[in-house]
């Protein structure tokens, strides 16, 4: 199978050489098309002069019938001769034409008429006029017989000269298109494959790709450099996934604030009473005063410590988790936000589900995510739910469900873009969804999302579930 190697430009290149190769072959081919036409007309001229060599003895022939002329012997003698000798030249051409056994009746014919002749100049006697007769008229015949096949044969050729510049046409043609789309299909296959790396990428999915192309070209320096593009990209992902962190720790600051407040009030109220009392408190009731300072203490520390993991900065890796821990994680960074705002939280988790492989901060980040945006399509108070089961699919399905206002239906499509936001000027900047579809997209899982207007939104995370060993599940 022809196989065309190098660059594109070097394929073009190629390609126009191979172009002028064919045309130059059929030039060569219809040129010996018509150098063969030419030697078969010149074939036709000879056998043309067999045949009136035949004739001339044929006119002597009736000469000497009507006149007695001796003369006319010997000029049907020299035509004989002649006849013998073109006979003898193109026996080859005769023989292809009319088969050996034709050609050696002819030569029997031919001598025969010769012998006849010479004993008559001998004075042997006068020939079998009957039999002289027919005998030349069967040369006469023959010699009609191979100009009429050959002149069969030159028309015949005629007719392919006149088709073979159409056919060649047609068959360049047909070698044109094959050659541009043997060089055409290779780099559309593989620019189609970048155009779906694109689209990934710009859903969060930084994979490198693989070339399928067997030659280094340019094609395949622009898959270098996409994946050098996708490498980097990556990178500044991740540095946007912490930045939206921050982004998101600004988001629920006041709650946070709050649920500091709290016990740190109780710490200053307690300590005070304590100060104040304690010379007439008993010793059980300093203890328990005490106790009291210490518990809302651990629960400062409960919240502090909450957001020194959420914010942590640290290189990915995946490990195997429970579903129940990264929610409720994420609740606890939320929970006051979610209280304030006059929202109801609904928590339906069993604790049977499978382990899950992923990122402990990345699926907080979405699930905060979720948490954030349900708030916001929440301002006059509502429900949050939360459940999670097995989807029987090789998935855990956790769903987030609010009753805010709900997405419209021709934005559905466009929530996982990133930038695109339904939020107001000011009020968010379209990151926090795309962030979401990347992750769980890295995670191996997919996002689905079904929402009406003013009654709600639920969003559907699917994340494979561990398919680890049962004693690694054991020891976890």
């Amino acid at each position: 199978m022809l196989k065309i190697k190098g660059t594109i430009r070097g394929k073009i290149i190629t390609t126009f050489i191979l172009c002028i190769a064919f045309t130059g072959l059929l030039t060569i081919l219809y040129s010996f098309q018509i150098f063969n036409l030419k030697k078969k007309l010149i074939l036709m001229d000879e056998f043309h002069d067999l045949f009136e060599d035949i004739l001339e003895i044929r006119r002597y022939e009736k000469n000497y019938m009507y006149f007695k002329e001796k003369s006319s012997l010997m000029d049907m003698r020299a035509y004989l001769d002649k006849a013998k000798e073109r006979t003898d030249k193109l026996s080859h051409n005769i023989i292809q034409i009319t088969g050996l056994e034709e050609f050696q009746k002819f030569q029997t014919n031919l001598q025969h008429y010769r012998d006849c002749i010479d004993r008559c100049l001998r004075g042997e006697g006068e020939p079998d006029i009957i039999d002289i007769r027919a005998t030349g008229a069967s040369m006469v015949d023959f010699t009609k017989h191979i100009i009429e096949k050959k002149r069969i044969r030159i028309h015949k050729m005629l007719k392919q000269i006149l088709i073979l510049p159409l056919t060649y046409m047609g068959g360049f043609m047909l070698f044109i298109v094959f050659l541009f789309y043997y060089v055409a299909r290779s780099a559309i296959k593989r620019l189609e494959f970048i155009q779906k790396a694109t689209e990934e990428v710009a859903k969060g999915n930084f994979t490198p790709i693989t070339d399928t192309g067997r030659t280094k070209d340019e094609i395949n320096d622009l898959i270098t450099g996409f994946n050098k593009m996708a490498m980097e990209l990556e990178s500044r992902w991740e540095q946007l996934v912490e930045s939206r962190k921050l982004a998101s720790i600004g988001t629920f600051t006041s709650g946070i604030a709050h649920e500091l407040n709290n016990p740190l009030n109780n710490i200053s109220l307690t300590a005070e009473s304590l100060l104040e009392e304690y010379n007439s408190l008993s010793e059980g009731e300093s203890k328990e005063m005490i106790l009291d300072i210490i518990n809302q203490a651990t629960r400062a520390s409960e919240v502090v410590k909450n957001l020194l993991d959420f914010s942590r900065t640290e290189k990915p890796h995946f490990t195997k988790l429970k579903v129940n821990e990264v929610i409720n994680r994420t609740i606890n960074l939320v929970k006051n936000q979610i209280m304030i705002s006059g929202i109801k939280l609904d928590v339906n988790l069993s604790d049977d589900l499978p382990f899950i492989r992923g990122n402990l901060h990345n699926l907080e980040q979405v699930f905060l995510n979720l948490l954030l945006n349900s708030i916001q399509a929440m301002p006059n108070g509502g429900k949050i739910t939360i459940s999670a089961s097995n989807a029987n699919n090789g998935f855990i399905k956790i769903d987030v469900t609010d009753t805010g206002v709900g997405i419209k239906p021709d934005a559905l499509e466009k929530i996982f873009d990133p930038f695109y936001t339904t939020k107001p000027v000011g009020k968010g900047t379209g990151l926090g969804l795309s962030i979401v579809y990347g992750i769980v997209k890295r995670h191996g899982g997919y996002v689905e999302v079904n929402s009406k207007l003013n009654e709600g939104t639920t969003f559907s995370i699917y994340l494979p579930i561990y398919n680890g060993s049962e004693e690694e599940v054991k020891n976890q």
